[in-house]
């Protein structure tokens, strides 16, 4: 049970969670015993609570307008703002050569680490010598990558399989 709340002392609005002998005011410090102080609405979910209260705050801020559901708004500022070509245009930087140079795929600068994790999620069959091969194209040595194939798979990050690793 999740019930919206308010101080009295500063008219601040949150969400207690269950029925707690006593709660504080976030904004202003007040401490209240939970039987004593308005509930505006008591919910079920926390998602819910959060909604009552947001809906709460624009109501008292003047805004008469329907509010989406928190998972909405934040679907939505996700989807916002201007997308990477535009932004690149914006500064200057041609977007079109951007693209062009992420298209190549053969340019990428992997770290060894990166080069081993890298070889056995891309790789149609990571053995230790296809990862060996591949790392040394991303110039590292076969030395290295033996012991990071060792020491990933003590650590449970990969398993291997008839000879084939793969992650986990």
């Amino acid at each position: 049970m999740f019930a919206v709340v308010g101080c009295s002392n500063c008219d601040e609005l949150w969400i207690v969670e269950g029925r707690p002998d006593s709660t504080q005011c976030r904004r202003c410090g007040t401490r209240r015993q939970f039987s004593t102080l308005k509930k505006f609405a008591e919910t079920e979910t926390a998602d819910a609570a959060k909604n009552v209260r947001s809906v709460m705050k624009q109501r008292r801020a003047g805004d008469d307008a329907d509010l989406d559901s928190f998972a909405v708004m934040g679907e939505d500022a996700a989807d916002a703002g201007i997308d990477e070509s535009d932004y690149l245009d914006a500064v200057g930087v041609d977007s079109a050569a951007v693209a062009e140079a992420g298209e190549t795929g053969s340019s990428r600068s992997l770290s060894k680490r990166e080069a081993v994790e890298t070889a056995i999620d891309e790789l149609d069959r990571p053995t230790a010598d296809a990862v060996v091969a591949f790392a040394a194209e991303h110039g590292v040595e076969r030395d290295y990558v033996e012991r990071a194939l060792d020491k990933l798979e003590r650590g449970g990050e990969i398993t291997e399989s008839g000879g084939e690793y793969r992650s986990l």
